[in-house]
């Protein structure tokens, strides 16, 4: 097993804890906004084979301190690359995580050699149709403080997806994020979901995608939300050097539902992004 180092490094008035593992090209994971950085563990030791893998945990998530406002996520990873001393990588993010690195992508190209944009909807995305079932509810209990409530109707809109039921998805493997999603309920992190953050693009990344560069292959599992597929094909059409995939049998989080498939598609991805320097 590779050896693992850990760590905080100071970002704001928190600390944001870290992890970084292997030797090789970066390979940046970001996780979603509904877990942590425990989302990619049947990732980290199969790519720190070949790879200088590192994880983080965002402010409000994981081990990380809780912000008191909301905090600009892209500060964050700049934070965590610079104190790690990578002036270049490729960047893997899923959900919150994937929006993250598609501004990284417009605001600074330089660092980055490949991204991998996992559940994603860019920033400035406009959503149609009726929103994900229990959302309103969702958020009703987190102004109610019901966190066990609002913590488990997260899981249903994200990892059950909208057409399972909660006995349909592997129970062992929802009980992992759920305990994750726990946490940042409980650290208040859904309070910013809806806020501006402070550094939004301008314009968003959605009105811009077509500056992204470097290559890029978009995923989404096939039982998620119908407008997360929408904004995968928007995505895929819209940066030149993008490729698409969706994996059959996984809703918002396909890097633990299909661990073989998913990372299957990054070792392919991988033969290009080493092929690139920034």
């Amino acid at each position: 097993m590779t050896q693992t180092t850990q760590g905080y490094i100071p970002v704001g008035d928190e600390k944001v804890y870290y992890e970084i593992a292997g030797e090789g090209e970066p390979l940046v994971f970001v996780h979603a906004g509904i877990v942590d950085s425990n989302m990619w563990e049947d990732q980290w030791e199969e790519f720190s084979q070949r790879n200088t893998v590192i994880r983080y945990d965002m402010r409000g998530f994981g081990k990380s301190g809780a912000p008191k406002a909301p905090v600009s996520r892209r500060q964050e990873l700049y934070a965590v690359l610079k104190e790690l001393g990578i002036p270049c990588a490729t960047l893997v993010g899923c959900s919150f995580g994937g929006e993250t690195i598609l501004d990284v992508a417009l605001e600074r190209p330089e660092m980055i050699s490949g991204l991998v944009v996992v559940s994603t909807v860019p920033g400035g995305f406009e959503m149609q149709g009726d929103p994900p079932q229990y959302l309103w509810e969702m958020l009703a209990a987190l102004q109610n403080d019901d966190h066990d409530l609002a913590a488990e109707l997260r899981m249903r809109i994200s990892m059950d997806g909208p057409f399972r039921k909660p006995g349909q998805v592997d129970q062992q493997l929802r009980r992992r994020a759920a305990e994750m999603n726990r946490m940042a309920v409980a650290n208040d992190s859904f309070r910013f979901t809806f806020e501006p953050l402070p550094d939004e693009l301008d314009p968003p990344a959605v009105k811009r995608l077509h500056e992204i560069q470097a290559p890029t292959l978009v995923i989404a599992g096939e039982l998620d939300h119908p407008e997360i597929m929408r904004a995968a094909s928007v995505m895929s059409e819209s940066i030149p050097w993008a490729e698409q995939l969706i994996i059959p049998g996984a809703a918002h989080l396909p890097n633990m539902e299909k661990p073989a498939e998913f990372n299957q598609a990054i070792r392919e991805f991988l033969t290009v992004t080493d092929k690139v320097r920034c």
